[in-house]
């Protein structure tokens, strides 16, 4: 690609490493080994090491889209990944998501969104919502979770995922549940770890519903939502048994706390 790189200094070799494509980077980092200089040769080391990283994370996300992939060479289109958040914590709403990817799509660092920080979930969400081919959101409130079961609210929530996209799904892809609809499905036991649309949906539905519970927060300020989103952490239950449940907690869940 450049044939002279002892020609430049350290700091310009640098910035043409880091305006580079990715393309070149293999080329670049072979040329940067050969250098006289300790310093351009660690430079072309660490971009080795890019390399070997990417290539890594792409296999791993070709293996995470394999469902999609078979389900596509079988003539579906649009094949929906539903995940949701909330069946365990003692407040708050139960949140479903659904999430139909493009073919081929490369989103380094998608994953359960249980494995990912919150900082990490909130630059892939943003990136799935630009990506996607649809995406959508159902929620089911903590009455209707007394009324229901979490179980059945669980369910709603994802028929609710489903009924609301833009684009309608011709297979679904679901963690470990199934739905009452009239479209072909797979419950998969750790889908959000073993399928991309649904670690999407997963990372979906996390990242809003938690959001709704740092909105709580303030307005219930004893039971500390902001930190532990409705789980019952031991300042969570104590919060309980000193000041009893709020409006948004789930008196279905309570029995023996409070």
């Amino acid at each position: 690609m450049f044939a002279d790189w002892e020609r430049l200094s350290v700091l310009k070799i640098k910035e043409i490493v880091l305006a580079s494509p990715r393309e070149y980077w293999t080329e670049i980092c072979e040329e940067l080994k050969l250098d006289s200089r300790k310093g351009v040769q660690k430079m072309g080391l660490h971009l080795e090491k890019r390399l070997a990283d990417l290539a890594k994370e792409k296999a791993r996300l070709r293996k995470l889209q394999e469902k999609e992939d078979i389900l596509r060479k079988a003539g579906y289109s649009y094949v929906g990944g539903i995940d949701e958040v909330g069946r365990g914590p003692l407040a708050g709403p139960v949140v479903a998501a659904c999430v139909i990817l493009p073919e081929g799509l490369f989103l380094p660092g998608l994953n359960d969104s249980k494995k990912l920080t919150a900082g990490q979930r909130e630059i892939l969400e943003q990136r799935i919502k630009k990506e996607a081919v649809a995406w959508s959101v159902g929620l089911v409130n903590h009455k209707e979770i007394d009324i229901l079961n979490i179980y059945e609210s669980t369910r709603l929530a994802m028929l609710k995922a489903v009924r609301t996209l833009t684009v309608k799904p011709d297979y679904l892809l679901i963690d470990a549940m199934n739905i009452k609809i009239n479209i072909p499905q797979k419950s998969i036991i750790h889908g959000d770890s073993r399928c991309a649309a649904i670690a999407a949906a997963s990372i979906i539905a996390k990242t809003y519903r938690d959001r709704i519970m740092e909105i709580m927060d303030p307005l219930y300020p004893v039971y500390g939502f902001k930190e532990n989103k409705g789980y019952g952490t031991a300042r969570h239950v104590e919060a309980l048994k000193l000041y009893g449940p709020s409006r948004v907690h789930h008196r279905s869940f309570l029995h023996n706390i409070c």
